[in-house]
């Protein structure tokens, strides 16, 4: 079982890994208007529900990219879909469909690749302040699609964000059989041999040897 506190703490040291150092740089405005599309006022969220297109272009990505300058990926295809919202008493569920392609840099040979995006979730969102961290208990699995929100306005790009993140790889391939490279002079295995004498080493293999030898 996971915790609402476990799955806070995975979104958390995602966010973490891409924040940059570098100071921030005031926003462009036509990049500020693209977030402010998919942001609904509570107020026009009712029981009926409402639909609202999604589009994520590179406007979108190039202000996601401002505000997390270390993100390991870019938009190869814009993501589209839809999001609906409706209202469920005191809540508020959040429903949506995206399909889009992504570039990732590949973890064993270091070449760019392009992957399909196809992300489906449903959100419960509950009115109010989340509960005491001291207090957090283990969910139950139909609450694991369950958060908390507080203000007048529902800011889906967050939302939108924290999915696209939960969808990512952890370790990104080009291909299952990906050789890597070689650890001396750099040779890219799936194009080329090379003529080092050592033993060749995948990358993939590297931290299980450095392990060995230590």
């Amino acid at each position: 079982m996971f915790s609402m506190l476990d799955r806070r703490f995975n979104i958390l040291i995602i966010n973490i890994l891409c924040l940059h150092d570098e100071p921030a740089v005031p926003c462009p405005i036509n990049l500020m208007k693209k977030q402010s599309v998919l942001t609904v006022p509570v107020e026009r969220i009712t029981w009926e529900g409402l639909d609202v297109p999604v589009s994520l272009d590179t406007d979108w990505f190039a202000q996601w990219q401002h505000e997390q300058p270390g993100l390991e990926f870019t938009l190869e295809k814009p993501i589209t879909g839809a999001i609906r919202v409706e209202r469920h008493d005191d809540n508020i569920l959040v429903r949506a469909r995206l399909q889009g392609e992504l570039n990732f840099t590949c973890s064993r040979c270091l070449d760019t690749f392009a992957a399909p995006l196809a992300a489906e979730f449903d959100l419960l969102l509950k009115i109010g302040r989340p509960p005491d961290p001291s207090q957090e208990h283990e969910l139950d699995p139909e609450e694991l699609d369950e958060d908390y929100f507080q203000g007048d306005d529902l800011d889906l790009n967050a939302i939108l964000r924290e999915q696209i993140l939960l969808t990512l790889p952890l370790k990104p391939l080009c291909r299952e059989e990906c050789r890597g490279l070689c650890l001396q002079c750099g040779a890219n295995f799936n194009r080329e041999p090379c003529s080092c004498t050592a033993p060749k080493l995948n990358l993939s293999f590297a931290a299980l040897e450095k392990l060995k030898n230590d």
